[in-house]
């Protein structure tokens, strides 16, 4: 028997089904099978991956500096990279040669999304570059991911590796007269 005080009222079947744990589910599992069917329509295709990855390539080399941010510096940057355009007249035409020289663009395809690498002599198991659903390509990319230039390690059979760059020769001042133990306070006067 029912009151006529709001204090319960008859439900439809559908308020029923809403109300109880087993609708929701089942409400949930058709929201995600929606979204998985339109991940599946909406994924990029491979000529679109691979010029959005190309792209967020080109922006990697033009945004690098001497200052080196940490992972969240790269993920906001390649974030920004979805809705920028590289400028390629502004980046060095050694780069691109040794970017397109010395490594080798792959996309792989999954059944909702699909994934940019990059295969180099540093990386030769490839590296995740990019990845693509519902038609936006969001490139992962770090500047130590390419290999840009190669040079020699070393001069020959038992020379030493040669090292790139060094301290330059400039006057670093004058050196105090430091002895054996001189830091401990021990001096040899």
């Amino acid at each position: 028997m029912y009151r006529s005080d709001n204090f319960k009222q008859k439900e439809t079947v559908g308020q029923a089904f809403y109300h109880s744990c087993l609708g929701k589910l089942i409400i949930l599992a058709g929201i995600i099978l929606i979204l998985l069917i339109l991940a599946i329509i909406t994924k990029p295709s491979k000529e679109s991956m691979a010029s959005e990855t190309a792209d967020g390539l080109l922006e990697c080399i033009e945004d690098n500096d001497s200052i080196k941010g940490d992972r969240i510096d790269d993920y906001i940057s390649n974030f920004g990279h979805i809705f920028t355009k590289a400028d390629t007249t502004q980046i060095n035409k050694d780069l691109m040669e040794g970017l397109k020289k010395f490594n080798r663009l792959e996309i792989h395809n999954h059944t909702f999304f699909r994934t940019a690498y990059i295969h180099n002599n540093v990386h030769p198991e490839g590296v995740r570059v990019a990845w693509g659903a519902f038609g936006v390509v969001i490139p992962t990319v770090t500047y130590s991911d390419l290999l840009l230039y190669v040079g020699k390690m070393h001069g020959g059979y038992n020379k030493a590796i040669m090292k790139r760059g060094g301290i330059p020769d400039r006057d670093m001042g004058t050196t105090p007269n430091i002895g054996i133990f001189h830091y401990k306070g021990d001096s040899e006067d």
